[in-house]
């Protein structure tokens, strides 16, 4: 018996960006209460220590805040995981405050959804948060950023 895939997220709630392709991904901070309505199935969360359980499946990126991930191939595999999953399922990434780490991903997904890495931040600051991407070298980091 095959999964029927998750409802995708409701287009216009909170946090919620939807890239050229159609996908729909949900950005949030995790310092503040998750909006109402549907949870995800799957999510990556960008922190410096490990997020708390979740009852759905989860990914924990280490990535300090203000800074870049860690290990970048592990995460450059897991925002490619994110765009994978979010084409059939409600997926969210989140880091404490929902701009800095969560705006980078959002622009590195953008990115891998064909938005030209120049145009990314401007892109996820226009239809995410338009304080997204906090730091240079976040926005360099997105303009690097290597597509398949």
């Amino acid at each position: 018996m095959t999964e029927r895939p998750a409802e995708p997220w409701p287009p216009a709630a909170a946090g919620v960006l939807r890239l050229p392709s159609g996908r729909l991904v949900r950005g949030r901070g995790l310092r503040y209460p998750p909006p109402d309505g549907p949870v995800p199935a799957y999510a990556l969360y960008l922190l410096d220590r490990r997020p708390p359980d979740v009852p759905w499946d989860a990914e924990w990126l280490r990535w300090p805040d203000f800074r870049l991930p860690r290990d970048r191939d592990r995460a450059h595999a897991a925002l490619r995981e994110v765009w994978v999953r979010a084409a059939t399922e409600r997926v969210e990434v989140a880091c404490g405050g929902g701009r800095g780490r969560t705006g980078t991903a959002l622009a590195c997904l953008a990115v891998l959804d064909g938005v030209p890495a120049a145009a990314a931040v401007a892109f996820v600051r226009r239809h995410y948060d338009r304080r997204a991407v906090e730091t240079p070298w976040q926005r360099r980091y997105v303009r690097r950023f290597p597509t398949p």
